[in-house]
């Protein structure tokens, strides 16, 4: 506004700043799932001394109408409110905040003590009330028609006594009904907010990779859908909610790769399934020794029988032979010599992949193409889809093409594998990614998980970044897991499984400890199935599946543990030992979770409780449930020596149970 012009509406008095939550500016949206209570915060004020009424008000995209909730005072002119929302898809939310002449006077009646200041303000209030009734309608607006000219009665009697006529002022009950019937005239609002409410699965969850071409009932064949079928009850078994295929397509012949990424194929070797694309179809197609349609379709259903979902693997590349290199050459980028550019990430070069060129003219065809990729599976029955390096692709894309499908289809959940700069990582995720990979398979030590993991839980990403933690990948064998021996891979399963409420493994390297790199240094598995078919002994004694199980369990069964947002790191005087607590809102479910992050040596601490933080009283004596061992302890002090051998057990997961008396005078721990 410039100096020379005046506001449509002077008499706008209240502020409203620092709305929250607010993801840049209201640019994106906020995340939530069903059946959260969505908690707004604002600064609310105006000039002088009146007072100041906020309401937070919400409603369903698509719906006109807007339901309101009243908002308290935090201090210092900052307001909190709440709702609660039922339904996925995409919400609205705001505040709106007014200086409320009632409320004032209210406030002032109740610290005046001159009578004729009552008396006076009594007739102010009057033609306030009145105001109110002409707001309302039925029984109330006859109670405040009656409260108002009771006041003016009592106000003209001279020996009116001024203590009962403040009394009447401050009727609690009839405060009420006016404070329902507001003078919103000059009412400001905050810019509407948008808020992306999901499914409990995008917050709450684990994964479980497997290469169905590798699920072959003998060594050397090729496995289908129907092993993977008859797989189920096992993954089931170790308490998954997600299986993920990688790309499940036609693999490329031309420029194929042999075993550990010889450049060389022989005629017998598969190639990866990320170089996808060949005489027999693109990205709609599916490999044929996998099987068809039909077999996809049976594996949908009998996975959701073991409360299972499939989740696909959507790589936006092809393979030199895809169909659509020869039907669009234009999507694809040109070297000099005329021959299409391969993707490649200096020193790395990934000869049997073409990148999609996203500055060509045809931009247009080619999303339409590629966001029918998405909706061809959506039609198979597929909901969840893990995205293959989609940093590589133009963020326009991802905001049109995520919002086109989820306007269809809110209960997509789309998980970005965008091992990438953080700046990166958190765009995607403003952009309607539900999920994220994460640094967790780099970060180590114990300064390195607390500072990494209280950023995730609790930095300015926590309204719209949801972490989803793989202590492995095909792509990442961990230097970690090459050198730490089974307790590594245990200590690593339950961080993963315990510092954040979505997780995933890749297996069954992971299950059976699959620990020797390529060659010295490296991170890629040798003899790794992104090259050839391998053969999984899942009989085997030294198996994690039981414990992984076991692990899996308890998370579902310790609702502490479903989201991030309660994750404390607790003191613990050995930096070899990292000690954390989550913990329901009611303090109905508390875990307390200590590792040993040595794979080598065992290691004893002194860890320090927040017994007020727990609901524990002083003194008194509270259960700590080890939920892998089904040991219990009884301790009685914030202050408690822990001691971890990694070859026996590098963790604790406890459940704080708290002592109650029961009617025979027992104790019990609950």
């Amino acid at each position: 506004m410039q100096a020379s012009e005046r506001p449509a509406e002077g008499r706008v008095r209240a502020v409203i700043e620092s709305v929250m939550p607010q993801v840049d500016g209201g640019r994106f949206a906020a995340k939530r799932v069903i059946g959260d209570e969505v908690v707004v915060e604002a600064d609310c004020f105006a000039d002088g001394h009146d007072a100041v009424v906020a309401v937070v008000c919400w409603r369903r995209d698509g719906v006109e109408s807007w339901h309101a909730a009243a908002m308290v005072p935090l201090g210092n002119d900052r307001w909190r409110g709440q709702f609660k929302v039922g339904e996925i898809g995409r919400w609205w939310y705001t505040v709106s905040a007014w200086v409320d002449n009632f409320q004032s006077w209210r406030r002032d009646l109740a610290r005046r003590v001159d009578p004729e200041d009552i008396r006076i303000a009594a007739l102010v209030g009057a033609t306030l009330i009145d105001e109110a009734a002409a707001r309302t309608d039925g029984g109330d607006r006859e109670a405040l028609v009656a409260w108002a000219q009771r006041l003016r009665a009592d106000a003209a009697q001279a020996d009116a006594d001024p203590e009962t006529l403040k009394a009447h002022g401050l009727d609690a009950e009839l405060g009420e009904i006016a404070a329902r019937r507001p003078d919103r005239r000059f009412a400001t609002s905050h810019a509407a907010l948008p808020l992306d409410v999901d499914r409990p699965l995008a917050r709450f969850g684990a994964w479980y990779e497997l290469f169905p071409r590798s699920v072959g009932p003998v060594q050397g064949a090729h496995g289908t859908f129907r092993n993977v079928i008859d797989r189920l009850p096992e993954i089931a078994a170790m308490g998954f909610d997600v299986l993920y295929l990688p790309p499940i397509h036609p693999v490329g012949r031309e420029r194929r790769k042999g075993p550990n990424n010889a450049l060389v194929a022989g005629p017998d070797d598969v190639g990866s399934p990320w170089a996808i694309g060949a005489a027999e179809g693109g990205h709609l197609a599916i490999h044929p020794l996998l099987g068809d349609a039909d077999d996809l379709r049976e594996l949908i259903a009998r996975a959701k029988d073991a409360h299972l979902e499939i989740a696909l693997d959507i790589a936006l590349q092809c393979a030199p032979d895809h169909p659509w290199v020869e039907e669009h050459p234009e999507w694809f980028r040109r070297r000099p010599d005329g021959t299409v550019q391969y993707a490649e990430n200096p020193p790395k070069k990934y000869q049997d992949i073409y990148p999609f060129d996203f500055e060509t003219s045809d931009w247009q065809g080619m999303w339409a193409a590629l966001a029918g990729i998405f909706r061809h599976w959506i039609g198979e029955g597929v909901r969840v889809f893990r995205v293959d390096n989609p940093h590589t692709k133009a963020f326009p894309f991802w905001e049109w093409v995520i919002a086109d499908i989820r306007r269809d289809h809110p209960d997509v959940i789309f998980l970005a594998e965008a091992f990438t700069r953080p700046r990166v990582m958190h765009r995607l995720a403003k952009l309607g990614y539900t999920q994220s990979y994460t640094y967790f398979t780099w970060r180590n030590t114990r300064h390195e998980l607390t500072e990494y993991f209280m950023e995730l839980a609790h930095g300015p990403g926590a309204d719209y970044f949801r972490p989803n933690v793989w202590p492995n990948t095909p792509d990442i064998l961990p230097e970690y897991l090459q050198v730490g021996g089974r307790p590594a891979f245990v200590a690593r399963l339950v961080l993963a499984a315990t510092l954040a409420a979505t997780y995933g493994i890749y297996g069954p390297a992971f299950e059976l400890m699959e620990y020797v790199p390529r060659e010295p240094g490296s991170e890629e598995y040798l003899d790794s199935e992104k090259y050839q078919l391998r053969h999984w002994d899942h009989g085997r004694a030294d198996s994690l599946a039981r414990l992984i199980g076991r692990v899996n369990r308890l998370r579902r069964d310790n609702p502490a543990l479903h989201d991030n947002v309660s994750l404390r790191f607790l003191p613990i005087d050995n930096d070899n030992l990292i000690a954390y607590t989550k913990t329901t809102p009611s303090l109905d479910n508390q875990i307390v979770v200590v590792v040993n992050l040595d794979p080598h040596n065992p290691h004893s601490g002194w860890l320090e409780l927040d017994l007020d933080a727990l609901g524990v009283e002083p003194g008194t004596s509270f259960q700590m449930h080890d939920l892998l061992s089904d040991a219990r302890y009884l301790w009685s002090a914030p202050r408690n020596y822990v001691m971890l051998d990694p070859q026996r057990m590098p963790a604790h997961i406890f459940r704080v149970r708290r002592r109650v008396r029961s009617e025979r005078d027992f104790d019990y721990f609950l």
